[in-house]
């Protein structure tokens, strides 16, 4: 595995790849990996002539007082990850070299960015488009794969990819869980060892929501149902449940729906979500 940090290295090496009529497979991550990104290597190398994978803490995503400065970087362990998934190039560069101190040019895609997460972290969905719309510059994938985990992001990837014409398609693959139901997220590690006992409570109240929604086809009821079940565990406020169309994300209210959920537990915010088909 080749490990490069100038990003015109990553786009000169692709380049090279796709001319030679090779496909290639992108993973975007911010490093502190775990089994749910090894999945999506896994998957990349089984689908594709070769993988390139990112580890860069995108700081264009990170609010003032959200965790940028303490976001875990083991970036040996992340590499040896990387390689024994079958990663043939991994991309890690500085932030100078992906947003120059006059960078003045940012993605935005608003309408899909605004509900969710996006109505609470304001500006977080421009940095993700933003460093997104550069990877797909740098590493020229055939595919590029993402978690169901952070759906909202894989919808804003998706509008992105679509609108401006990247000849990329976007992978969705199955949130990764631990045996709790938990869903494997870099920020788990931030869970004491109590809050890591109650946190599966937020895919309870999701699972309850969703046998709601098929039963009743009413969303307040769904949302009752997963506020009940958090209610039960001390110390865990949700900062949002919400029933929303798979597509638009605009509430639902009729056929197939998602249910995405926000929560703290102690100063860690997790996020997971359902479909209901």
């Amino acid at each position: 595995m080749k490990i490069v940090r100038r990003p015109s290295d990553c786009q000169k090496q692709a380049l090279a790849w796709r001319a030679a009529g090779r496909t290639i497979g992108l993973v975007p991550t911010m490093g502190a990996l775990h089994e749910g990104h090894a999945s999506l290597l896994r998957r990349a190398r089984r689908e594709n002539d070769r993988v390139i994978a990112t580890v860069f803490v995108n700081p264009a995503q990170f609010g003032p007082a959200e965790d940028f400065k303490k976001y875990p970087r083991p970036f040996a362990r992340d590499a040896a990850l990387c390689r024994a998934a079958g990663v043939d190039l991994l991309l890690a560069p500085r932030p100078e070299s992906m947003y120059a101190a006059d960078h003045d040019a940012w993605v935005t895609v608003p309408r899909t960015a605004a509900p969710l997460c996006g109505a609470f972290r304001p500006g977080h969905f421009r940095g993700v488009a933003t460093v997104v719309a550069q990877l797909f510059n740098l590493a020229q994938p055939t595919r590029a794969y993402f978690g169901a985990k952070d759906y909202q992001q894989t919808r804003v990837v998706a509008r992105l990819a679509a609108d401006l014409h990247f000849p990329v398609k976007v992978v969705v693959c199955p949130t990764v869980r631990e045996a709790s139901g938990l869903a494997r997220s870099s920020r788990n590690r931030y869970l004491s060892d109590a809050e890591r006992t109650a946190a599966p409570a937020l895919w309870r109240a999701l699972r309850s929501a969703a046998q709601v929604l098929k039963s009743r086809r009413n969303a307040a009821a769904a949302r009752r149902a997963a506020r009940g079940e958090l209610a039960r565990v001390p110390g865990l406020r949700p900062q949002y449940i919400e029933v929303v169309d798979p597509r638009s994300l605009a509430p639902w209210r009729s056929g197939p729906a998602v249910i995405a959920a926000a929560v703290f537990l102690g100063r860690t915010r997790l996020i997971d979500n359902i479909a209901v088909r």
